[in-house]
């Protein structure tokens, strides 16, 4: 009689099988995911020192980028850029976004770097259009003791 035991193989777990099953649902989750992109217009603003407005009026603010592109404020407070950048294009989106009333203030919020002729092309079409307050944006300093 022989009592002795057969050697067994040792066992082996392959991982290969649990790697692909880990690659396939990330796949599948990257594939379904959505994602949102908040789009945000990045402007420097010049620096300067005062005190903030507390007005709760109706403000018509103009954003222009760095590349002199013109960006207007809705009334869903969010900025929507021009369809094009024709100054005639400007005049009828502040037209409209003012209405009869020339006594709501105009706010140019200009990057620190905007071309000076963007900038000025605003504030004339602002005057033509007959606004009266009209202010630019800056970011305050904070004072030093």
């Amino acid at each position: 009689m022989d009592f002795h035991r057969r050697k067994r193989p040792p066992l082996e777990i392959s991982i290969t099988p649990m790697i692909d099953v880990v690659f396939l649902l990330l796949i599948f989750f990257m594939v379904t995911t959505t994602f949102n992109r908040q789009t945000e217009l990045k402007v420097n603003l010049p620096e300067a020192h005062g005190v903030e407005s507390d007005s709760k009026e109706k403000i018509i603010t103009l954003m222009i980028d760095e590349d002199g592109t013109y960006f207007l404020s809705g009334d869903d407070g969010k900025f929507h850029q021009l369809i094009n950048q024709k100054l005639s294009t400007l005049k009828r989106a502040l037209s409209q976004a003012a209405g009869n009333s020339r006594r709501i203030p105009f706010v140019i919020s200009a990057d620190g770097k905007t071309p000076h002729q963007a900038v000025v092309s605003a504030l004339d079409i602002a005057s033509q259009l007959g606004f009266k307050r009209i202010t630019f944006a800056t970011k305050s300093v904070p004072t030093t003791p």
